[in-house]
């Protein structure tokens, strides 16, 4: 029976109800409200946010929660009284920005909904898309432009490596020392090159590094743990060190240890994120007249570029899928994508076909 003409039903739902522990559920369907849209859930990436919550050291986290916000899914049913979602039409394939913003404080106001005050984000401050079904805000959609419903669910991790390399303002030329080579600082790593970077890695993981070198085509990379870091980025950059470095760790000794590897006049962009504080070198950060900024989500302009890049073949997304499973098989499974003998790249998760 289409969606859109039954009245009442139960979908699936996987709940992380504490760190370490999954339930499946049934829960009421979302039905359709003005302003909103019903998505179909056809896939879900598995996300470091997730990860993370699952080992219960997700900031600005509470339990019970239905996680997943990489997500691609079929449009099934609008809402619309203002004539919003005109652009698309019921069964397209879309995926969304799963920063849902207020859209009047002074962030949205000035064009950051991104790092709205009120930001709700979408498997970490409410539930998520681990469902079968999800009811989202019409202005979160983005439209499919084409693309697979594995490509779509990419979209979102790789906006936040655009965006990241946008508050940068990488150039042409300059190196860029990307900390972290997991599935974020793999989107670093990828829109780092197209803005024509020379791009470092840096990673206490071999295989990431090798991954690097062998699927993303990195000259230099870095053992982080070898005693000698700092000679190695000497080397590389014929001693002007890194311009640009961008942590994707968001480990606190990683994120430490960096200030030390920037280049006079440098810009330091923190992705990764870490529950306490940081130590700055207030005379050696001072000297360098650095620049130190955080970067958060992404924007519309950031989904709209990683979509256009996948288009021109810029970016292939399929080769960070390292993992695939069905839904009913991710309470199972999860745990094991923890353990880094497994190593995970990406896990994409098949909700219906």
């Amino acid at each position: 029976m289409d969606y859109c003409t039954k009245p009442f039903f139960f979908v699936r739902t996987l709940v992380c109800t504490a760190p370490g522990h999954f339930l499946y559920q049934d829960r009421k369907s979302p039905e359709p409200t003005p302003g909103r849209a019903i998505l179909r859930i056809r896939r879900i990436g598995i996300c470091g946010t997730d990860l993370h919550a699952y080992e219960g050291t997700q900031p600005y986290f509470t339990y019970p929660r239905v996680l997943g916000h990489e997500l691609s899914g079929e449009l099934v049913s609008m809402h619309d009284t203002t004539g919003e979602a005109a652009r698309f039409s019921i069964g397209q394939a879309v995926t969304i920005i799963p920063y849902f913003h207020c859209g009047t404080c002074g962030a949205c106001r000035v064009g950051k909904p991104n790092c709205c005050v009120q930001l709700q984000v979408a498997g970490v401050h409410i539930d998520g898309g681990m469902a079968d079904f999800l009811s989202v805000p019409l202005s979160a959609l983005v439209h499919g432009s084409g693309l697979s419903y594995d490509e779509l669910a990419l979209v979102e991790p790789l906006a936040i490596g655009a965006h990241g390399i946008r508050r940068a303002n990488v150039r042409s030329g300059e190196w860029v020392l990307v900390t972290g080579a997991g599935p974020i600082g793999l989107g670093l790593i990828e829109f780092a090159k197209i803005a024509g970077a020379r791009v470092i890695v840096m990673d206490v993981n071999a295989g990431r590094l090798q991954f690097c070198r062998d699927r993303l085509g990195v000259a230099h990379t870095i053992q982080a743990a070898d005693a000698n870091v700092t000679e190695q980025l000497i080397a590389i950059t014929d001693g002007d060190m890194a311009t640009v470095i961008i942590d994707a760790t968001g480990n606190l000794r990683a994120i430490d240890n960096a200030f030390s590897y920037l280049a006079h006049g440098g810009r330091y962009v923190l992705v990764g994120l870490q529950k306490g504080g940081i130590t700055v070198n207030h005379p050696e950060f001072h000297k360098r007249e650095a620049t130190l900024m955080s970067s958060r989500n992404a924007t519309r302009a950031d989904f709209d570029h990683v979509i256009t890049s996948m288009q021109a073949g810029l970016i292939d997304p399929a080769a960070f899928i390292t993992h695939r499973v069905c839904f009913n098989e991710v309470a199972t499974e999860f745990a094991g994508w923890l353990n880094p003998v497994n190593s995970l790249i990406k896990a994409m998760v098949t909700v219906s076909q």
